[in-house]
């Protein structure tokens, strides 16, 4: 008898509850804004978070609520951003691209290793190692990490052993942003072209026994374009607060670490910049 009064008491405790939660369920129900599916559905559902939410849904969201513009999603194209505004009646909008750069131009070709790593194919992985090897501290290890995890194909290794972005294909997702241990990665807007390819921080041409491209902080690009280029930490840095679209502080830079980067992916070069001749790997230095 006492365990039918139990089986009993639970038995109604529990359709209390269900009862309780079918009327809640009616009462605080809100019915969602058709628009959501819709415009997701117009948006690349790439989730790559470029516009600054977690993913496409939430961007959709968002932009039906009024919190953002069309525009804001720089992987969609014209046609469908347009589309987007045409649909909740709102202007586009604007937002300059943004791209992955990469502050290291020391391929195995320029760039010197006193060991060769052998393990776990990763650059995290070989930085646990004394640094992974590199004569150059600061260079990239070349084992791919950040082409690996870029799902959008924006990375490509080249022939030395160098990670490529393709603007193209790139999202801004910043994931090789946080796989690099070396924090060679940062999203910067298209406008960007003024770049410095380098992030040694040790002073004076010691570096090029290193590497041949390796900013020296000899100067001269702060000296040409004073306000637009300092030196901080032995490293030239770009204000891009200020007028920026300008190759003057790359003309009289000796080893080519900062450079003019053209819109079809092009380097170029000042006209004092020691050509760089060698496409094949050096030989290890002696440790």
């Amino acid at each position: 008898m006492l365990v039918l009064t139990a089986v009993g008491a639970l038995g109604g405790l529990a359709l209390l509850l269900a009862t309780g939660l079918v009327v809640a369920n009616r009462t605080l129900y809100v019915d969602e804004d058709p628009r959501f599916d819709a415009v997701e559905g117009m948006l690349p559902n790439t989730n790559c978070g470029a516009c600054g939410y977690p993913g496409c849904r939430a961007f959709a969201e968002a932009l039906v609520t009024g919190e953002a513009l069309p525009g804001k999603c720089t992987v969609s194209t014209d046609e469908s951003r347009i589309a987007i505004a045409a649909l909740l009646g709102v202007d586009v909008g604007a937002e300059e691209r943004r791209v992955a750069r990469l502050a290291c131009a020391g391929g195995s070709n320029v760039a010197r290793k006193h060991a060769r790593y052998v393990g776990h194919e990763s650059c995290r992985s070989a930085a646990l190692v004394a640094g992974g090897g590199k004569g150059c501290f600061w260079g990239c290890l070349g084992l791919g990490d950040c082409e690996r995890v870029c799902d959008f194909d924006a990375i490509v290794m080249n022939a030395q052993d160098l990670p490529i972005v393709i603007e193209d294909e790139c999202t801004a997702c910043n994931d090789c942003v946080e796989i690099c241990p070396k924090d060679l990665f940062s999203i910067h807007p298209v406008s960007h072209r003024l770049w410095v390819a380098c992030k040694n921080l040790e002073f004076g041409d010691d570096i090029l026994e290193e590497c041949q491209v390796g900013c020296t902080a000899c100067g001269r690009c702060a000296v040409d374009a004073p306000g637009l280029v300092s030196m901080q930490d032995n490293l030239a840095v770009v204000d891009y607060a200020r007028a920026h679209n300008t190759k003057i502080p790359i003309e009289r830079c000796p080893t080519g670490a900062i450079v003019w980067l053209e819109e079809d992916g092009s380097v170029v070069k000042g006209d004092e910049a020691r050509p760089v001749l060698r496409h094949s790997s050096l030989p290890e230095a002696p440790t």
